[in-house]
């Protein structure tokens, strides 16, 4: 019967079997069955079964799980996947269970804690440079199911793979302003690719209307309501650790332009046309400008009239125009995407247009006397109206009010005698222009003029003469011409010829190399005979020339050496070492002597600066060292004689090391020292010797005497047995010389002296050939412990010794008698 009914239904057949198969049930329905045994007798009682049954195909456990894979590796965890089991053993699958066996190990063991019914697992904690092999199984209610295939060995390790990037967009992307775009993407890489988004090498930060949306394998930059502002370069760049890729995007919003640049300008205006010109757009709106409307407007009406909308020039001719009547100019700029707003005009009224002239250029001042000059300039633009006269204006050049030169007009000529300058007195001078419209602006001034009658020539010089030669020069001097023609005297120009030759030379180029009245004629030769002469010059030119009465012979003019010491050679020279040594002198004599430094009559050293110069000389030593010091001497020669002095320089510094060190008197706990003074006490007294001492084992010396101004020492508490070096260095108030050391270190032992006999030496034993001798030790050692016996023998009525043996005991067996 079935489980919600109460009625039973008989089986239609008769079974004599324990087992039997019933059909005609309903799948997914629950039954009760019973059973009654039957015999010839009857039909006996029947047993029920005590629970339903659910009619249902049979269940088993699943199958294996399918295509099970390894999606990523790293050092740390392993990403698996797989499909569910073909056939799931006829109930739901209740979870999954993974499981992991470390490579060398038999046993697989369960990885996954909790029941699990996702097909995508991460094993996370494992061991870099571990293997592993995966498989997983399926359950339902029967129970788990049969293992999948394992996975291959998998090693904990990152994965390694340089970024990909796949764009969905071009190099090149237009946009209108207001509408939405967006550069979208695929890449990928391992590790995982950072993905940075850049505008003109700027990062791209979000906001209202930039999104920026990145997925493990998608990325997006998103820009809502765009605006020209988002022109520009885009960049994405994928990069992991081993490498990176970048795309790239020129986006251009487009948009209509601005309006063209104000204010606009009337270049020209007339009485029935005007020219009009304007600046392009500070924006083009990414497309480039195709043309410029341009309209009119009389101020009196309200209709705009176009003129052209066909230019592409910043300049338009607004032609038609009614005289006396205002307008007012339109401007727009077009491009592909549309029309800007309007540029509007000024008002102008349309009438001819005329000015006043223009400035003159410089005016040129001629003629100059002690009261009057001459004004000359050019003609200037009329400005449209002719001009109908000139102004000349003059001011003195330090005065700031300029006055005209004349109340009368001045036309058509463009020159001007300027009457009533006051003579000395330097002036400037400017010319206006006039028409009908009015005064136009000043020249500039002209150059400043000294209101004096013209330069003449000046006189010559007067009484030159030769006041001093050498053997390739020849000195002048003269006196100022008695006239100066008027003009200051600039200079003089100076003129020589050899006696025979017919030319004369410069000996300047210019008169302004000389503006004193004397000079120096170089570049002669010795021996010769020249003659000279003098000009003067000022602005109108050169005088004639003055002679030097009588020719002149090149040579030299002898005088004898003469020295002028300074203070640093006056007396002997202290330095202290390591500053700077000067001595000096001033040198006299004709020629100029030749000048030799010496030191101890030999050459100086090469570190010495030496100077000399036209009037003296100089040694400086920089850096002194105390063989700086010594007898220096300076000589001066020429052909009229010589002249010698001399100073001693002591360069004061640390002494020098002492001498001669000795050591004697060496006893066990003290020894003596004495030595001798250095070779050089620096140039100063020394004040003390320092001692110091050292254990030849120790690194380190110690002194034991710092103030004695004795040259001995007694070093005592010495250590028996101990070797020791000593060293002595002097000192002076200018510091410690050098150490000298002994050569040799020392022992610090009691002298030895050689041990006494040896004692009752006897024969204990005799043989033909050998003889066994004993002894005692002798009664002193010498200081020193017994190394050995030397045993000799002597044949009796001989008369040398001879040695047999040492022996380190008080016996020996001489044998070979």
């Amino acid at each position: 019967r079935e489980s919600d009914h109460r009625a039973w239904t008989p089986v239609t057949y008769t079974v004599t079997r324990q087992n039997a198969t019933i059909q005609g049930l309903i799948q997914g329905k629950a039954y009760f069955f019973r059973i009654a045994a039957e015999n010839i007798i009857g039909m006996g009682p029947f047993t029920e079964t005590t629970k339903e049954i659910l009619i249902r195909d049979p269940i088993t456990v699943p199958d294996r799980p399918e295509d099970l894979e390894v999606k990523e590796v790293t050092k740390n965890s392993v990403t698996l996947t797989w499909n569910p089991p073909k056939f799931n053993g006829g109930s739901d699958i209740t979870m999954y269970v993974l499981e992991s066996r470390l490579i060398g190990k038999d046993k697989f063991h369960k990885v996954t804690k909790e029941k699990m019914l996702d097909r995508k697992f991460t094993v996370q904690g494992l061991k870099e440079g571990d293997t592993y092999e995966y498989r997983v199984s399926a359950c339902n209610i029967v129970g788990q199911g049969k293992p999948s295939f394992c996975t291959k060995p998998i090693t904990c390790k990152d994965e390694i793979a340089p970024p990909t990037l796949d764009l969905d967009f071009r190099d090149k992307l237009i946009v209108r302003v207001g509408e939405a775009f967006s550069l979208t993407g695929r890449y990928s890489g391992k590790p995982a690719p950072k993905v940075t988004w850049l505008k003109d090498d700027i990062v791209v930060k979000e906001d209202d209307r930039i999104k920026i949306k990145t997925t493990p394998t998608t990325l997006c930059l998103g820009i809502l309501k765009s605006v020209r502002e988002d022109t520009g370069k885009y960049c994405v760049t994928v990069e992991n650790s081993t490498g990176s890729r970048k795309g790239f995007c020129q986006v251009n919003v487009v948009d209509r332009p601005s309006p063209p640049v104000g204010p606009v300008i009337f270049d020209e205006v007339f009485k029935d046309h005007m020219v009009v010109s304007w600046k392009p757009p500070l924006d083009d709106g990414g497309s480039e400008i195709t043309n410029y409307i341009i309209e009119k407007k009389d101020t009196h009406k309200d209709l705009w009239m176009p003129v052209t909308s066909s230019t592409v020039k910043t300049t338009c001719k607004i032609p038609k125009l009614l005289e006396g009547r205002e307008y007012q100019i339109r401007i727009y700029a077009e491009n592909l995407y549309g029309i800007s707003d309007p540029l509007i005009s000024d008002e102008m009224k349309a009438k001819d247009r005329f000015r006043v002239p223009d400035a003159p250029e410089q005016p040129i001042v001629k003629d100059v006397t002690k009261d009057s000059a001459v004004v000359v300039w050019n003609k200037p633009y009329d400005g449209g109206k002719p001009i109908t006269n000139y102004i000349v204006e003059k001011k003195e050049t330090m005065a700031t009010r300029w006055v005209k030169a004349t109340k009368d007009p001045i036309f058509p000529g463009t020159k001007f005698k300027v009457p009533d300058l006051l003579e000395g007195c330097q002036y400037e001078f400017r010319v206006s222009a006039e028409n009908e419209i009015g005064v136009g602006d000043p020249s500039p001034p002209s150059k400043p003029i000294f209101a004096r009658d013209p330069i003449a020539k000046p006189s010559p010089p007067v009484n030159p003469e030769a006041v001093d030669k050498t053997k390739n020069s020849v000195d002048l001097s003269w006196q100022p011409p008695r006239h100066d023609g008027n003009g200051k005297i600039i200079g003089y120009l100076i003129e020589y010829q050899k006696v025979g030759d017919e030319e004369w030379k410069q000996a300047n180029l210019t008169a302004d190399s000389c503006p004193e009245t004397n000079y120096k004629v170089t570049g002669l030769t010795e021996g010769s005979t020249y003659k000279f002469r003098v000009k003067a010059v000022n602005a109108a030119g050169e005088s004639d020339p003055a002679h030097v009465p009588d020719p002149v012979e090149v040579k030299d003019r002898l005088e004898p050496p003469e020295l002028i010491l300074d203070a640093n050679m006056a007396r002997e020279q202290h330095v202290k070492a390591g500053d700077t040594l000067r001595l000096s002198a001033v040198i006299k004599g004709v020629p100029f002597p030749k000048v030799t430094w010496k030191k101890e009559d030999h050459e100086v050293s090469p570190k010495a600066d030496i100077e000399v110069t036209g009037i003296g000389s100089k040694l400086e030593i920089r850096n002194t060292v105390h063989e700086d010091g010594g007898m220096y001497s300076l000589t001066v020669e020429n052909p009229a004689g010589s002249k010698t002095v001399s100073v001693k320089v002591v360069v004061l510094d640390k002494p020098g090391p002492p001498r001669n060190l000795n050591i004697s008197d060496v006893r066990s706990d003290s020894c003596y020292l004495t030595w001798m003074e250095p070779e050089d006490d620096g140039g100063s007294v020394i004040t003390n010797y320092v001692v110091e001492r050292k254990d030849v084992a120790s690194a380190q010396w110690v002194a034991i005497s710092s103030s004695s101004k004795k040259r001995s020492h007694m070093a005592k508490y010495l250590m028996e047995g101990t070797q020791y070096l000593f060293r002595v260095a002097a000192e002076n108030q200018y510091g410690r010389g050098p150490y000298v050391e002994t050569l040799k270190p020392i022992k610090a032992i009691d002298p030895l002296h050689p041990p006494g006999p040896p004692k009752n030496l006897h024969h204990v034993d005799v043989d033909k050939t050998e003889v066994s001798l004993v002894w005692n030790r002798p009664d002193r050692d010498g200081g020193a412990e017994i190394t050995g016996y030397l045993v000799e023998y002597q044949e009796d009525g001989a008369d040398e010794w001879t040695k047999f043996q040492t022996v380190p005991m008080l016996d020996c067996v001489v044998t070979g008698l």
